[in-house]
């Protein structure tokens, strides 16, 4: 090879590596001046919560944890910038909100769930991006009771659990203690306390099902579960709207079990100094994203590509954050081409 075809050879592969290099960088998802709304779920440490609980505190809108520092990344690598605010009240629907003129992307550690796209008449009303997060259902106990609990059979009705209504925690707990079937059916002769004081009884006229999608309009402030008179084996279900009060009954003792994800109840073992512990361990893995109008499915689609690029399509994840929280800041200077 001569001087100077070595020399056509180097500049043609240094070009193509530009080349290569401009189709792989950072994409920008939106206009330039757009400011995404976004929309987090205040109460889902460590995924997904305020610096304040309190709606009235300034605190209350800073968004912190892992979906909080992944779209810290994303803003840093040029692929969207955001304007945050929490979302106080229930679960439930949450996702939904992602379709109002109030938010163009929704999240707080939402599982993707294909029934969670359409409105209360069956409508397409959003999208997901793809999982970034993996979530699998667990009860936290009190330390002695571990083995007791360490599965979602063989329960007696004085046993208590606590969940949220609207969440797949809760679907979950029902499904696997036999409360609902794969349709959401509750079983009949199950008794629903609502917060009015009504007393429902499952197969007494109206059909009730519950899911992690939605549920019947008349188990609205649904408030606790009993099972029927024949089933010996099956909890009671006691209903919080909080995190936190489901961790503060548990250790008063008021409620036996937490249904909730790995991730959460992992935490509060870790913070319990040896005084709880995981139990039960559901078999079933399902994945978290962030929830847009299905009329902003490209937006969706950029930003799944974007990240990809910072969670290596999903090889540094959950785990690798909470081992250190700044990877996802990093991984987005590099990819920005700022240097690690």
């Amino acid at each position: 090879m001569t001087a100077r075809s070595g020399r056509r050879f180097l500049a043609g592969a240094f070009g193509l590596a530009a080349l290569l290099a401009a189709a792989e960088a950072p994409a920008a998802c939106t206009e330039k001046g757009r400011v995404l709304g976004v929309g987090f779920f205040p109460d889902f440490a460590p995924v997904s919560y305020s610096a304040d609980r309190d709606p009235a505190s300034a605190g209350f809108d800073e968004h912190r944890g892992y979906e909080a520092d992944l779209l810290t990344a994303l803003e840093a690598m040029g692929a969207a910038r955001f304007s945050r605010r929490a979302i106080g009240g229930e679960f439930t629907g949450i996702w939904l909100k992602a379709a109002s003129p109030d938010y163009d992307l929704v999240g707080g550690g939402i599982t993707v769930r294909e029934d969670r796209t359409r409105d209360a008449e069956g409508r397409e009303a959003v999208v997901f991006t793809s999982g970034h997060i993996a979530f699998v259902q667990t009860l936290l106990v009190r330390a002695e009771d571990a083995g007791r609990f360490a599965g979602y059979r063989g329960f007696t009705p004085d046993v208590r659990i606590a969940a949220v209504p609207g969440t797949t925690g809760e679907e979950r707990l029902l499904q696997l203690t036999g409360y609902i079937g794969p349709d959401g059916a509750l079983r009949p002769d199950a008794k629903v306390y609502l917060a009015s004081g009504t007393v429902l009884e499952a197969g007494d006229g109206e059909r009730l099902t519950v899911t992690a999608a939605g549920s019947s309009p008349a188990l609205e402030g649904r408030r606790r579960l009993e099972p029927p008179r024949d089933a010996a084996d099956m909890p009671q279900v006691v209903y919080f709207q909080e995190d936190g009060a489901q961790l503060e009954a548990l250790r008063a003792g008021e409620v036996d079990a937490v249904a909730q994800g790995l991730i959460g109840n992992a935490d509060a073992v870790l913070e319990s100094d040896g005084t709880l512990a995981i139990g039960a361990r559901d078999s079933r893995r399902e994945l978290g994203g962030f929830a847009l109008a299905a009329s902003d499915r490209a937006l969706a689609d950029c930003l799944d590509r974007n990240i990809a690029r910072l969670t290596d399509s999903g090889r540094v994840g959950y785990e690798q954050w909470r081992a250190d929280s700044g990877i996802f800041l990093r991984r987005a200077r590099m990819q920005a081409g700022g240097g690690g």
